[in-house]
């Protein structure tokens, strides 16, 4: 696949859809990883994003997992060169730690996951939740010296406020300081509301490459969830079942498969279209456990959604 597309206002070139680093060292051994990892490359995509504390919530895990099963695979295949590598700091390990951005941890942090992913440098480095606490401009300053010392190219930000996100840009905007030139918020069919109102004018006005997390739904919308019974089928079912088996929810999974059926392809390959025909996204982020899971992306990037399949699509999710 040659499509890739500038990442934002940066000199970064990736196939518009990132591989979700979650489920390394949780429901995939490094082994199984490897063969993903390899068959994710092999179909033209270059993406991979994970956070230093995948995959903490894990029983026996400590988080750092999914980074070193990254970084042991870039080391077996010397291929660093081929590949976006995106990660995160901030966020908490376990229960019992809360979301931390002070300079000196954002420092000690990063060490600790460049020795994992086995790298020098990492492609974007997103603050993954603000406490909220710290000075913005102590955040900004500490990944300056990151970004001064070759050890990050470019900053993001995921789980944060509004009004501290746009303080963030016009802090650094002010005092000249690295600002973040991506946003990875929660958004997809059915999760629409919160992005749509509260971020989608601020990317779109500050020029934020915007890379969607749980752009499927935690798998709700990758069709796997047709009725009652199918939610029974996987561990993940009963939550996903209580969080998204309603009224809307049923309309849109209803609307999805006959989109596909009309474009004879996937649900999931629908799902993730519509968020690429969406204002400010540049590449949704998506996790996959075999070989089909990564087919349904290849369609995605390649599915062109008409104005009545988006229309029939926006109808069954509006809120």
């Amino acid at each position: 696949m040659s499509n890739k597309i500038a990442f934002g206002n940066t000199d970064i070139q990736l196939v518009p859809l990132i591989f979700g680093g979650n489920v390394f060292g949780w429901t995939l051994d490094e082994e199984a990883s490897f063969t993903i990892l390899d068959q994710f490359l092999d179909l033209g995509f270059n993406a991979i994003d994970t956070a230093n504390n995948y995959s903490h919530w894990v029983p026996g895990n400590q988080g750092g997992e999914s980074e070193n099963i990254i970084g042991n695979w870039l080391d077996a295949r010397k291929n660093r060169d081929q590949v976006v590598l995106m990660t995160k700091v901030g966020g908490r390990f376990g229960y019992d730690t809360k979301p931390n951005t002070k300079a000196a941890y954002i420092k000690e942090q990063v060490e600790l996951s460049l020795k994992r992913l086995k790298t020098d440098y990492i492609d974007v480095y997103q603050t993954h939740y603000d406490d909220e606490t710290t000075g913005i401009e102590e955040t900004l300053r500490a990944y300056e010296d990151l970004i001064q010392a070759g050890k990050v190219r470019y900053i993001g930000a995921s789980n944060i406020s509004p009004d501290r996100l746009e303080e963030s840009l016009d802090i650094a905007q002010q005092k000249e300081l690295p600002a973040y030139i991506s946003l990875q918020p929660e958004y997809n069919l059915y999760d629409r509301e919160k992005f749509e109102k509260e971020y989608q004018a601020l990317a779109a006005e500050r020029d934020l490459a915007v890379i969607p997390y749980y752009s499927l739904a935690s798998g709700f919308l990758s069709g796997k969830y047709l009725t009652d019974d199918d939610f029974k089928k996987s561990a993940r079912g009963e939550g996903i079942e209580k969080r998204y088996w309603n009224d809307r929810g049923r309309k849109i999974v209803e609307a999805l498969n006959e989109v596909a059926a009309a474009y004879r392809t996937s649900a999931s390959a629908v799902a993730l279209a519509w968020l690429l025909e969406q204002p400010t996204i540049a590449a949704p982020i998506a996790s996959a456990t075999k070989k089909e899971h990564l087919e349904s992306f290849v369609s995605a990037i390649q599915l062109r959604l008409g104005d009545e399949a988006l229309e029939k699509l926006n109808n069954a999710s509006a809120y």
